[in-house]
Parts: structure tokens; C-alpha cells; sequence
């Protein structure tokens, strides 16, 4: 079982648009309803790669039933805390003439302290017997700002590997816990270590910083460009698959859900970030975030270059 924790669940519409003109009515061709937010991805995915993924986190209101609805359909199993506030949802806009993609983002409600006591007490049960936790996204204004990091101590309790997707004081916070792995983007990067990072040797230089800060591996996306994985000991350059996108949201999300596939399963990190990136290519040629094709995964991570780097 893999644990994937996230606070901000969301009700998600994707509308197709053969041209979007703005100040204008404008009609869909398509409308699609699902569930989404980054740790529901990350559940989506592994569930379609064949593993067993456990979501928890914050529902609420008739949203937050309709997400349920949504995921008891595709076989997740959930653990999440009911709440008082009526759970986010996010629109995502696509014009097929001008190959966009926009993302409309309605921030997670805030949920009491005594829903973050529930969260943690349901990580503390049902971590035991997990092989990862993965924790994705942010928390919501006035949240306890370590809750990951309490999160990657129940893991490593538990002997499960943590992964977190955060940026941010949650990552910061969760360094001091020892994460098995962070996978922030390049801005994010640049803001935990507090310096723009102009070159490629910029960012190695804080990977590893963020590895001398607690992190045992590092993950750094950077849109199109190749993503860079370090795991104190080795650099990787990842050169993902050139294609033409259906909708790119949700990718990032996909790539973490590879990477724990790959690694509890005793993989290196180089490997593990070539189905990592199969992973986030498969996400962005379905219109619904979260969503992957396992024959698409394993045709894409032939496409995938993964080459060592000095360091």
C-alpha cells in the first residue's frame, strides 16, 4: 500500500474550447468531471500502474461527497477526515486553436485544528504496513505548517519511504524529519535556498544543500526543460519524451506517483525517474489531470533519456 496525504482535494472540470475569446460567450464542446488536486493524482495514477494506493486528507460539503463518489468508482481506497467547509474546485480551460492550457485554481478552504489532530491520527494508523507515503501539495491558510513534517517521522517510524511535493515552510520544516525524497520545481528550489539559479550547476549546487538539510534524494522539475535527480551520491539528467500535449495538468503529479512506483520496488533513482517521466508524458495525453494509460507509460519510458552528470 502507498499512503498519499493531501489537504487540498478538488472537484475538477476540464472545458474543451475549439477557440476561447476572451469578453466573449464562449461554448464547450466537451465538459469533463472528475476528481483531482495533487495527492488524488498521485492516487489515480498508481491505481491505474496496478498498485494498491490509500487517499487521505480533508472532504467536505457536497463536493467532497461527489469526490468520494468519483474515487470508490475507479477502486481507491480513502481514509479521509470530514469537515465543516465545502472541499475547492478547480476549472481547467483548453482552446484547441491556440493549444492552451489554463488552469483556474480555487484555494483550499481552512479546516480546524482539531481536523489536522484527525489527519494525523489517521497517518499514524494506517501507516504501519505502507511501503510510501507520499504527501503532495499545499496546506491551507492557518494550517500547522509542520504537518509534513510529522507526516515523514510517522513514515520513517514505519519504515515507508516518504516522498513530498511540497514548497514552501512545509518543506522546509519536513527537512529536519529526513525525507526519502523532495521533488520541488526550479522556482521553488530557488526560493527554499533563497537565490535565483541561473545555470545547471546553480541547481545542483542546492540539491544539494537541500540534501545536506535532511532530504536523502532530489528531484528538480523544470517544465519542458530536463529534470535533475540527485541522490547524494549521483547526478541524473532526465530528457523527457517530445509530444504533442492534450493537457499537461496534473504531469508533475504523475512523475511523483512514478517515482514511488519505481522505488519501492528497489529501483535506483535514475531508473525510477525514467518511469517517473513516462508517468508525467502519459498524464498529458489525457484530458482529465491524474490520468494515465499503462501502455502509454511503458511505450514513453523507451522514449525517455537518462544520462549521468558529473557533479
Amino acid at each position: 500500500m502507498i499512503l498519499c496525504i493531501g489537504t487540498t482535494p478538488a472537484a475538477q472540470r476540464v472545458m474543451v474550447f475549439r477557440q476561447l475569446t476572451l469578453d466573449a460567450v464562449n461554448r464547450a464542446v466537451t465538459t469533463l468531471d472528475g476528481a483531482a488536486g495533487k495527492s488524488v493524482n498521485v492516487a489515480k495514477v498508481l491505481k491505474a500502474l496496478g498498485e494498491h494506493p490509500l487517499a487521505v486528507g480533508f472532504l467536505g460539503g457536497d463536493r467532497g461527497e461527489e469526490l468520494r463518489k468519483v474515487l470508490d468508482g475507479l477502486g481507491i481506497e480513502l481514509d479521509f477526515v470530514a469537515v465543516s467547509a465545502r472541499t475547492r474546485q478547480c476549472v481547467t480551460i483548453l482552446d484547441k486553436s491556440a493549444g492552451t492550457h489554463t488552469e483556474l485554481v480555487e484555494e483550499g478552504p481552512p479546516v480546524s485544528a482539531s481536523d489536522y489532530e484527525k489527519l494525523l491520527e489517521i497517518v499514524q494508523r494506517r501507516v504501519h504496513g505502507c511501503r510510501a507515503v507520499v504527501m503532495s501539495g499545499t496546506i491551507p491558510a492557518g494550517g500547522p505548517a509542520d504537518l509534513y513534517a510529522h507526516v515523514t517521522q510517522l513514515a520513517r517510524e514505519a519504515e515507508a519511504l516518504s516522498i513530498l511535493d511540497a514548497q514552501g515552510a512545509p518543506l522546509l520544516h519536513a527537512l529536519a524529519a529526513r525525507p526519502g525524497l523532495v521533488k520541488p520545481n526550479r522556482p521553488e528550489l530557488a526560493a527554499t535556498v533563497g537565490r535565483q539559479l541561473q545555470e545547471e550547476r546553480d541547481v545542483m549546487a542546492a540539491m544539494r544543500e537541500l540534501r545536506d538539510r535532511g532530504a536523502e534524494r532530489v528531484v528538480i522539475t523544470a517544465g519542458k526543460r530536463p529534470a535533475l535527480a540527485f541522490d547524494g551520491h549521483s547526478f541524473w539528467r532526465v530528457h523527457s519524451p517530445r509530444l504533442e500535449a492534450v493537457n499537461p495538468i496534473g504531469s508533475g503529479d504523475a512523475l511523483t506517483a512514478g517515482l514511488a512506483w519505481r522505488l519501492v520496488r528497489g529501483e535506483d533513482l535514475g531508473e525510477a525517474c525514467r518511469w517517473g517521466t513516462a508517468c508525467g508524458a502519459a498524464n498529458a495525453l489525457t484530458i482529465m489531470a491524474g490520468e494515465v494509460h499503462p501502455g502509454d507509460v511503458e511505450r514513453l519510458a523507451r522514449e525517455v533519456v537518462v544520462e549521468t552528470i558529473a557533479g
